[in-house]
Parts: structure tokens; sequence; C-alpha cells
């Protein structure tokens, strides 16, 4: 495989890894309402994975980020997808507010012939390190690499990260979050 296709053109097709939540198909399609061509695990050397993202909404627990790290490589999803459903991440995950900003990155993939691709995705520099995951936002995590195949090693990582609870107005507010992030076709 090669770089993706110019993302300038809203017909193209583009590599978007994902690393949070997305990885989770329920989340990713569900949720976000994203149509993708095909999802492959991978990983990208130098950043690592952390989870002290605060929320577009203030809600008191942290969200995955990633942080450059010659050292590491952050584990993931590699989603083929069309440039307006990166355009809609975009709005999904809140470029334009400075929640994120889109990365170019080169992802390895986890296949029998592991390959080389360009690749967009999402990092940050809001992070705090009080900040914990919740244990759903961490579930969605744990179930998207599972899903993909990721190695069991990594799946324990997760498991193994501390976690809280999330207040009880957070989860009356997370269905009308997750309807105005929502895909509108």
């Amino acid at each position: 495989m090669t770089d993706g296709p110019d993302v300038e053109s809203p017909g193209a097709i583009v590599w978007y890894f994902a690393y949070g939540s997305n990885m989770e198909t329920a989340t990713f399609s569900g949720r976000r309402g994203i149509a993708y061509r095909r999802a492959v695990p991978a990983r990208v050397p130098g950043w690592r994975l952390v989870l002290d993202k605060p929320g577009i909404v203030p809600v008191g627990h942290g969200f995955a980020n990633i942080v450059p790290d010659d050292a590491a490589a952050v584990l993931g999803v590699l989603y083929e997808i069309r440039t307006v459903e990166l355009d809609h991440l975009d709005l999904s995950e809140g470029v334009l507010i400075g929640n994120y900003r889109r990365v170019e990155v080169v992802a390895e993939t986890l296949t029998s012939r592991a390959t080389k691709v360009g690749a967009q995705t999402f990092a940050s520099d809001r992070r705090d390190v009080s900040l914990r995951p919740s244990t759903r936002y961490l579930a969605c995590l744990i179930a998207g690499a599972r899903e993909h195949g990721l190695p069991a090693a990594y799946v324990e990582w997760l498991r193994a990260v501390p976690a809280c609870e999330e207040s009880a107005e957070t989860v009356a507010f997370r269905p009308l979050l997750d309807d105005a992030l929502r895909r509108r076709r």
C-alpha cells in the first residue's frame, strides 16, 4: 500500500487512524455515523497513548490522546474512509474549537503482510494529568481493541488502566452529545 489519496478531494479516500473510542465499531459507525470501507489493526511508531485529555465539555474524566515519544508506538485501527467522513470527524472531535488538531502519521499494519501507510489522526496539547478515563469510555477502547484483533497484551494493559465512574450529570448528558455528534446523511 501507499500513502492515502489526496485528502482535499471530497470523493477521495484517506486512511484514518483511531486509537480511542473510535476503534469500536459501535462508536465509529453507530454513534458517529461514519461509513468505512476497511478496518485494519495497526500501530504508529513515535507516539504514545495517554488518557488525560479533558473533554469538549468538562466531565471530570480523561479521554484518549497521543503525544510524541520516539521510544513508543500507539496501537489502534486504520479505517479507509472518504474525505467527507474525515471532515465530519473534524467536527465531532472538536478540531474547529481546538479540542484536537489533525495530524499526519505513518501507520504500520499489524497484518501478516505488514504495510506502511500515511494516515490522518488527531492529537491535542490539552492535557490534565489528574484525569482518569471513565470505566464506560475505557470499555469502548477495550471492545474496539478486541474487535479488531489488537494484541492481547495491549488489551490487558488497557484493562489495568485506573478508571473512574461517570457522574450522573454526564450519564444524563451523553445521549444529547452523541446525537449532536452523529453524522447526518
